[in-house]
């Protein structure tokens, strides 16, 4: 029960802190700027706390943070299902290469961002 306690409070605070990167970039744009940016960023630091947990190997605290931190403030910032539906909404708005490049650019950036993080991480945590 502890372990769903840590998820949940930390996917509270993840989606709360989405929605605030959403409201300070104002009203929606044809291009989904701040899905792009949490989703990026919320990569980074997904690679980044992943590697110092690694390097570090101490499994009782770092558990519980890759629960808090990983799994439910991440999980609960990022969000592919609203990477899914902008691009339904731009290939069906007639913005089809605008969609495609949102989705493949999404995942290649979401790609290099995680690497990026892990290469942070490891950095750091030495």
């Amino acid at each position: 029960m502890r372990s769903f306690a840590l998820v949940a409070a930390g996917g509270a605070a993840g989606t709360l802190a989405r929605h605030g990167v959403s409201e300070a970039l104002g009203p929606d744009r044809l291009f989904p700027v701040a899905t792009f940016l949490v989703n990026v960023t919320g990569s980074f630091a997904l690679g980044a706390l992943l590697a110092v947990l690694l390097v570090r190997r101490r499994p009782a605290p770092s558990d519980r943070l890759r629960l808090l931190v990983g799994t439910g403030f991440l999980g609960g910032y990022t969000t592919y299902s609203a990477l899914a539906v902008e691009t339904d909404a731009l290939l069906r708005g007639d913005h089809v290469a605008l969609g495609l490049a949102y989705a493949v650019g999404s995942v290649l950036a979401g790609l290099v961002a995680a690497g990026a993080g892990v290469a942070t991480g490891r950095a750091v945590a030495r």
